[in-house]
C-alpha cells in the first residue's frame, strides 16, 4: 500500500476527551482539509498529493466512518489493490445486499450483489472484491478505453507477481453481468495485451483503437548508435514510432527509478533523437492530447495508417 498521510480522526479526539471542534476550527483556517464528515488531513500534505492518493485517503476515510462490514469495489477496490483506473471523479464504490443499493449518497455508490455473490477478501486491512472481480466490474461500467487500464496491468508480469492469466478473465464473466455488459467486458480482456509500458500507454492504445486507426506493436526494439531502446508504439509499415508522455513518468518513483524529473526529460529527448537518427518518424502524445477529435488529428499528421476495413478482405486474397 503506498504511503499516506495519517488521517485525522474526530472521533479518535473524543475518546481522549479532546474537543473536535478544534478539527472544524483548523479546516476553516486552512490547517486541515475535511475530506469526509469527522474526517481530516494536514493542508500542506494534501496539496502535494496526486489526484490518485487524494482519492486512496478518501476511501480510507470511508473506512474509518462506515459503521458496519463493507465489502469496498470497482475503483475503490482497485485503489486498495494498487491497481491502476483513469479515475476522473468517482465516487467510494461500495457493494450491497440491499435491493435498493445502486444509488449514490454521501459520495458513496453502492452496487447491488446478491447475497451469494458477495466475494470479498481481507487486503491492506479492507473488505475488497478480488483483484479480477475488481477489474471485471470496471470493465462492466465505464468506456472501453478506461477498461483497457486495470485489464493491461493485471496481464502484465512485470508488475505483480502473480500476473492474471486472459483466461482467468474469461471465465470469470458470469451471469451477474447482463448480455450486454458480458460482451463489452469480454471485448475488453480479448484487446488487453501484457506489455503495455503503463496505464497512460494502455489508455491511449484504446483510444487508438476507438478512432479506428491501426494497432501499433508494443515495446518495439529499436536499434541505434546509442544501443537498444524499445518504444511505446511503433507502426512497423510507416515506420513510425509514437511516445506517450504520461504523468506517472515524471512523477513516481518507480518510473523514476533514482532520477529527477528533469534527467527523465533530457533521457527522453536523447532517446528521440536516437530513433530519428534511425530513419525513423517520432511524435509524441500527453494527456492533453487525448481527447477523440485532437488524437485523430495527431494521428493523421504523423502518418498512422487507419484500420484495414473486414469488408476489404485479407490483403493476398
Amino acid at each position: 500500500m503506498r504511503s499516506l498521510p495519517k488521517l485525522i480522526l474526530a472521533k479518535d479526539l473524543s475518546l481522549i476527551g479532546g474537543d473536535s471542534r478544534k478539527l472544524s476550527e483548523a479546516s476553516k483556517a486552512g490547517k486541515l482539509v475535511r475530506i469526509r464528515h469527522g474526517v481530516y488531513v494536514d493542508a500542506q500534505k494534501w496539496a502535494l498529493l496526486e489526484s490518485w492518493d487524494r482519492y486512496a485517503l478518501r476511501v480510507e476515510a470511508a473506512a474509518e466512518t462506515f459503521t458496519s462490514a463493507t465489502v469496498f469495489s470497482h475503483h475503490s477496490a482497485a485503489s486498495i489493490h494498487d491497481i491502476p483506473t483513469i479515475l476522473g471523479r468517482q465516487p467510494i464504490h461500495a457493494l450491497s445486499s440491499y435491493a435498493g443499493g445502486g444509488r449514490s449518497r454521501a459520495g458513496v455508490r453502492r452496487h447491488y450483489v446478491s447475497d451469494g455473490h458477495q466475494e470479498a477478501e481481507e487486503t491492506n486491512g479492507f473488505l475488497v472484491t478480488g483483484r479480477v472481480r475488481t477489474a471485471l466490474d470496471i470493465a462492466a461500467s465505464v468506456p472501453f478505453a478506461e477498461a483497457v487500464v486495470p485489464v493491461d496491468f493485471l496481464l502484465s508480469p512485470g508488475r505483480r507477481r502473480n500476473p492474471v492469466t486472459r483466461d482467468e478473465l474469461l471465465n470469470a464473466i458470469d451471469a451477474r453481468y447482463s448480455k450486454a455488459a458480458a460482451k463489452r467486458v469480454a471485448a475488453v480482456v480479448q484487446f488487453a495485451v501484457k506489455n503495455s509500458g503503463s496505464p497512460g500507454e494502455s489508455y491511449c492504445r484504446g483510444l487508438v483503437h476507438l478512432a479506428g486507426f491501426a494497432a501499433p506493436e508494443l515495446q518495439y526494439e529499436v536499434r541505434t548508435k546509442v544501443g537498444v531502446v524499445y518504444t511505446d508504439y511503433y507502426w512497423k509499415g510507416v515506420k513510425v514510432v509514437g511516445e506517450f508522455d504520461g504523468r506517472e513518468k515524471y512523477m513516481k518513483p518507480e518510473y523514476l527509478k533514482g532520477r529527477t524529473p528533469s534527467q527523465v526529460v533530457i533521457e527522453e529527448k536523447d532517446r528521440e533523437n536516437a530513433i530519428r537518427a534511425t530513419g525513423r518518424s517520432v511524435f509524441r502524445l500527453v494527456w492533453s492530447d487525448l481527447t477523440v477529435g485532437k488524437l485523430e488529428r495527431e494521428l493523421v499528421a504523423a502518418g498512422v495508417p487507419r484500420r484495414r476495413r473486414a469488408s476489404l478482405g485479407h490483403p493476398n486474397s
